[in-house]
């Protein structure tokens, strides 16, 4: 799940989360002072430059290859939901009413989107 740092309180605020997969942008961000109390794992995306360079010789980093692949794989099967909500519901400017405002109304919209996506299986099943 992408992590916001300027809602450190709320992005962490359930131990439910096992990892934390984010992209490039956030290496770094376990040592933060903020976030030491966060007991999850770190799954932190390469650097662009640095997946080239490991490419280079793919015999030898194969593994490491692989682990950015997946990594990859997963964050773009969560920010297929986060389209969804922001193209089909119209999720795309944020409201400002308050936190249980927001957080009833992201709970229906995954849900409808949720709904989207299992919407095909259930009529061709």
């Amino acid at each position: 799940m992408p992590l916001d740092l300027s809602h450190k309180n709320t992005a962490t605020r359930t131990a439910v989360e096992a990892f934390i997969g984010t992209d490039a942008g956030y290496r770094g961000a376990e040592k933060r002072p903020e976030l030491q109390e966060v007991t999850a794992q770190w799954h932190i995306a390469e650097r662009p430059g640095k997946l080239r360079t490991l490419k280079l010789n793919p015999d030898q980093h194969q593994p490491q290859i692989q682990v950015e692949y997946l990594k990859a794989s997963i964050r773009a099967k969560v920010e297929h939901v986060f389209r969804v909500l922001q193209c089909q519901f119209g999720f795309t400017k944020t409201r400002y009413r308050g936190m249980k405002k927001n957080d009833s109304q992201l709970a229906v919209r995954f849900t409808l989107a949720n709904f989207a996506r299992i919407d095909p299986m259930l009529r061709a099943g």
